[in-house]
């Protein structure tokens, strides 16, 4: 007898280099770990070049698709703004996936969940802008990651998220605040026409968002959810949710909806 097909997660992932002379594509077991553990889902690390996948097949072969944190930021030429030393390095062939992939499945109903990097993918994508910098903005914090201690350490909880009253994750959690592991450096500048800020930190950063009128799962966070996630509630709650989105969609190419 024949297993039930679990849903496929397509996973997001970074190019970088092993010392000076190997390069490599990585999603990260933690990922991994949290799709297969709480989205109940098969991961597949996607090399995010366009010499090697195309849109329209990532969304034929995949379910959902997770958009992972990782140090190359999205390049300012996609929001129309000009590079500095301040933006910091980039991977242009993720931004040459992603970005029409986020539309395509905004469009589609298709399910993702955006993590850090990805959050920030999710208002580029959609006609939005970053702050290179946002510690460097007058009453922002240190949102970056810690430069030293263990990994538990460096992706502890550290700051408060609160959500709106009655929204979407307020929903899908049962709180209005968080505690979340804040790791960026990079911010929402101008955030785009199509999104709802759902989540602040204390400072006003947005940390919570999702595409407005979507007919499918849409959500993203500016935190690590996928660190802990079996275990950590408000991570258990973001990936099992999100599973349950990709298990609609492999089973009936229809969309699931969080918002009422």
């Amino acid at each position: 007898m024949s297993c039930p097909r679990r849903p496929v997660i397509g996973i997001i992932g970074n190019h970088y280099m092993i010392g000076d002379r190997y390069p490599v594509h990585s999603g990260g077991t933690m990922n991994s770990d949290a799709v297969a553990e709480v989205s109940g889902a098969m991961p597949l690390i996607i090399p995010t070049d366009p010499r090697y996948v195309t849109v329209a097949e990532l969304l034929e072969i995949c379910d959902g698709f997770l958009l992972t944190g990782g140090r190359p930021n999205v390049h300012p030429s996609e929001y129309g703004e000009v590079e500095t030393p301040a933006h910091g390095a980039f991977d242009r062939n993720r931004d040459g996936v992603t970005l029409p992939l986020i539309r395509a499945c905004v469009e589609r109903g298709q399910p993702f969940l955006g993590i850090c990097r990805g959050f920030q993918e999710v208002n580029v994508a959609l006609g939005g802008t970053l702050h290179p910098e946002i510690r460097e903005l007058p009453g922002r914090m240190n949102h970056r990651m810690p430069p030293d201690g263990s990994l538990e350490e460096q992706f502890g909880l550290r700051h408060p998220v609160t959500f709106t009253e009655g929204g979407v994750f307020h929903r899908l959690v049962g709180a209005t605040e968080v505690m979340t592991n804040t790791l960026h450096g990079q911010g929402i500048a101008r955030p785009s026409p199509a999104i709802v800020i759902d989540g602040h930190a204390p400072d006003g950063t947005p940390e919570a968002i999702y595409v407005r009128d979507a007919p499918g799962f849409t959500l993203a966070v500016q935190w690590h959810p996928e660190w802990n996630a079996s275990a950590d509630p408000v991570s258990r709650a973001l990936f099992a949710a999100f599973g349950q989105a990709a298990r609609a969609w492999s089973e009936a190419r229809r969309p699931l909806r969080l918002i009422a």
